[in-house]
C-alpha cells in the first residue's frame, strides 16, 4: 500500500502533467500574424501553465478540506484550533518568490527578443523633424529607416485612427502593408492618451500626446485584422476601432499607386 508521500507526489506529478499537456495544446489566443507573436506566445503559455498548477491544484485542495475536515455526524463543539506553521509559511514565501523572480526575468528576455529594449532615439528623418525625440516603442531592428521597407505615420484623435503615406502624399482610414515587409510607424495623438493594438500581431503601443512613438512590426501572413484603441480615452472609446490589411507585395503596390497623388504617379 502506498504511503501518504507517495500518494502526494503522485497528485503533484499528475497536476503538472494535466497543465503542460493543456498549456500546449489548448490555443486561446488568436492566429500568430507577425514575427513577434510567437515570441510572444511562449511566455503566454508558460503563465498559462502556471495558473493552471495553482488553479487546478487548489480546487483539489479545497475538495480535499471540505471532505476531510467536514462536519461528522453528532459533532457539536468546534475543530481542534491550530495557530502558526513556520515550515508552512516559508514554503509558501520561497517558492512563490522565486516562481515571480524567474518569471519577472524570462519576461524581460522575451521583451527584448521583440525588440523592446533597442534603443528608440533615432530620427524619424524621412517622416518629421529630424532632431525629434523618439520616446518608446517595439522595434526589432536596427532603427536605420533607409533599411525599413514601409514608414507611415499614424494619428490618432477621439475617436478614430487616420494613416498617412509620406511617400505616396496621401491619407487612409484603414492601414494597407505588405506582408513579410518590416514596417515602421510613428504615432502620434492629437488628444488625449491612446494605444494602438493589434491582437493578431501581440503588438500594443501607447500613443501620447505631445511624445511621439514608434512601433515596427514585419506582419507574417495576408488578412485583414482590427486595430484597437486598448487606452481609455473617452465616452466613445470602445468603437475607436480601424482595420490594418495585409496583402502581397503585388496588391500592397496596386493599393498605393491608386491612392498616391497625381503628381507623384509619373
Amino acid at each position: 500500500m502506498l504511503s501518504k508521500s507517495s500518494y502526494l507526489i503522485f497528485i503533484i506529478s499528475g497536476v503538472i502533467g494535466i497543465s503542460f499537456w493543456i498549456g500546449f495544446n489548448v490555443n486561446l489566443l488568436p492566429t500568430e500574424a507577425s514575427i513577434n507573436a510567437p515570441i510572444y506566445d511562449e511566455l503566454f503559455k508558460i503563465l498559462f501553465i502556471i495558473g493552471l498548477i495553482l488553479f487546478i491544484g487548489m480546487s483539489l485542495l479545497v475538495v480535499y478540506s471540505l471532505i476531510k475536515f467536514r462536519k461528522r455526524k453528532g459533532q457539536i463543539g468546534d475543530g481542534i484550533a491550530l495557530e502558526g506553521n513556520l515550515k508552512l509559511e516559508i514554503i509558501w514565501t520561497v517558492i512563490p518568490s522565486i516562481i515571480v523572480l524567474l518569471v519577472g526575468l524570462y519576461s524581460y528576455n522575451i521583451y527584448d527578443r521583440m525588440g523592446g529594449m533597442n534603443e528608440l532615439n533615432h530620427d524619424h528623418s524621412a517622416m518629421g523633424n529630424n532632431s525629434e525625440k523618439i520616446w518608446a516603442g517595439i522595434s526589432q531592428s536596427n532603427n536605420n529607416l533607409s533599411l525599413i521597407d514601409t514608414n507611415i505615420e499614424v494619428s490618432a484623435m477621439q475617436f478614430a485612427f487616420l494613416f498617412n503615406y509620406p511617400k505616396g502624399d496621401f491619407i487612409s482610414g484603414e492601414l494597407h502593408v505588405p506582408v513579410n515587409k518590416e514596417i515602421s510607424v510613428k504615432m502620434e495623438s492629437k488628444d488625449v492618451i491612446h494605444a494602438f493594438w493589434i491582437p493578431e500581431f501581440r503588438i500594443k503601443q501607447d500613443i501620447i500626446p505631445g511624445q511621439p512613438t514608434v512601433l515596427n512590426f514585419t506582419p507574417t501572413k495576408v488578412g485583414k485584422y482590427p486595430i484597437i484603441c486598448a487606452e481609455l480615452c473617452g465616452p466613445y472609446h470602445g468603437g475607436m476601432r480601424a482595420s490594418i490589411i495585409v496583402e502581397e507585395q503585388s496588391d500592397y503596390e496596386n493599393w498605393f499607386n491608386q491612392n498616391k497623388k497625381d503628381e507623384l504617379k509619373a
